[in-house]
């Protein structure tokens, strides 16, 4: 079955079959010299990209849209019959959450995580099956050989690894955080904040999850040795203050995350990155928030696939939620209640799906259109595929949908519509980073 999906992959992408270590240019992957090891991991990489690229994304968006309905049909039931008046039951309210959230034992089965992934990053699986490591130290002192229990050396470490934290911390990272492939940062349970230094990036790997943890004030770095995995270490050019960097990587999951004032993007996703989920984060604070694709010309992210759900997009941003080139994007039941110019744009001819989102637009009339077109003129996107379904737009907020309507494909039994955007602050109610407590439901 799955020579079935790479072979039909193939296909559709075969003017994108040049490895990425001739396409891509070292210093834009902040890589300083491309040696032997890091060619084969480009390769590897993009081999694997191709290999989770989803030829029909409408099944994808259509089965999310699905248990969205679950979800809410689910909550609305054990409302009724646990009572109103009742605080202290726990509510999970949208599909994500459902998976684990009221598990009062989550702690003893954090792997239980690892199954509740959905949208196109729902393959991300990060140290399922490996041991769990603890972080016990803070610090962030050798780049080469990091100190054992500081998380810089969890994520280089062989094979699947599930780290957690043995308490609350203030993580300063000296350099980028470069994390290795089947990896799961889970910061439930303590207040983990990575702040104040550099950021996280994931380049050229594929399966890891991030969950649970507080970034901001990220800054750049001037880079310099750091080391990759438990085998490598790379010679670094300076870092872009990136909160998560996602270049040439697969099946990633962004959970639970609060991210707030990075020196360049909160989240950006590059150079033919696949097969990403980013959900329930809250975002506050920021200019460029999210970027997807970060050339015009670069044609390799036409495999980028990303699921952007129950997101809150807060107090003090100003553009790009998210920003997108090239490749096919979900946007499904976010609650968008700030923004200063626009909410989503794009260029070099995205899909942009936009479906039971709450858009409430700025008071200033100059910046009601959630949409925006970057280098194109209106004969040109107007044949982009831009379409809004079941959104709902507040104070003024207008979508400028274009080009022929997106095929919702269905597979049997999934014939289902988006929940409609009144439902958008009740599936973000949650967001961000959680304040579980060790023997209750987080």
């Amino acid at each position: 079955m799955m020579g079935i999906v790479v072979r039909r992959a193939t296909k559709v992408a075969f003017t994108l079959l040049v490895t990425l270590a001739i396409t891509i240019p070292c210093l834009e992957a902040g890589i300083a010299e491309f040696d032997e090891y890091l060619k084969t991991q480009a390769e590897e990489a993009h081999k694997i990209a191709l290999e989770s690229y989803v030829p029909t994304p409408q099944f994808v968006t259509n089965e999310l849209n699905y248990h969205v309905h679950l979800s809410l049909e689910n909550s609305t039931r054990r409302e009724l019959r646990q009572g109103k008046v009742n605080r202290k039951k726990c509510v999970s309210t949208n599909p994500i959450d459902n998976c684990w959230r009221c598990n009062k034992h989550w702690a003893s089965d954090r792997y239980q995580l690892a199954k509740c992934g959905k949208g196109f990053g729902r393959r991300a699986v990060g140290g399922l099956g490996g041991p769990i490591y603890v972080v016990t130290d803070n610090s962030d002192d050798d780049m080469v050989n990091p100190r054992p229990g500081t998380l810089r050396f969890a994520v280089t470490q062989k094979g699947p690894l599930w780290i957690i934290f043995a308490h609350s911390m203030i993580i300063n990272l000296k350099q980028e955080l470069l994390i290795s492939s089947d990896k799961t940062i889970d910061g439930r349970g303590a207040n983990v904040q990575i702040r104040d230094g550099a950021g996280l990036t994931i380049q050229y790997v594929n399966n890891v999850i991030i969950h649970g943890i507080r970034i901001k004030n990220i800054v750049p770095k001037e880079g310099g040795m750091i080391k990759d995995s438990y085998n490598h270490i790379s010679l670094r050019t300076r870092s872009d203050g990136d909160a998560i960097s996602i270049f040439g990587a697969s099946n990633i999951w962004i959970d639970h995350i609060s991210l707030s004032n990075s020196a360049d993007g909160l989240v950006d996703v590059i150079q033919g990155s696949t097969a990403i989920t980013i959900s329930n984060c809250h975002m506050t604070k920021h200019n460029d928030v999210m970027l997807f694709g970060a050339s015009d010309t670069y044609g390799g992210d036409k495999i980028m696939q990303v699921t952007v759900a129950f997101n809150h997009f807060g107090q003090g941003l100003v553009q790009r939620m998210p920003r997108c080139r090239w490749g096919f994007f979900h946007v499904l039941n976010n609650d968008y209640t700030h923004w200063i110019m626009y909410a989503i744009g794009g260029s070099a001819g995205p899909t942009i799906l936009s479906q039971g989102n709450r858009f409430i637009a700025p008071n200033n009339d100059a910046a009601k259109e959630v949409t925006h077109r970057i280098n194109a003129e209106p004969e040109v996107w107007k044949n982009w595929q831009w379409q809004s379904d079941n959104d709902l737009f507040m104070n003024g907020a207008t979508f400028n949908t274009s080009g022929a309507p997106i095929q919702i494909k269905h597979k049997k039994g999934l014939i289902m519509k988006p929940r409609d955007g009144i439902h958008a602050s009740r599936l973000t109610r949650y967001s961000g980073a959680l304040n579980c407590l060790v023997g209750k439901p987080c």
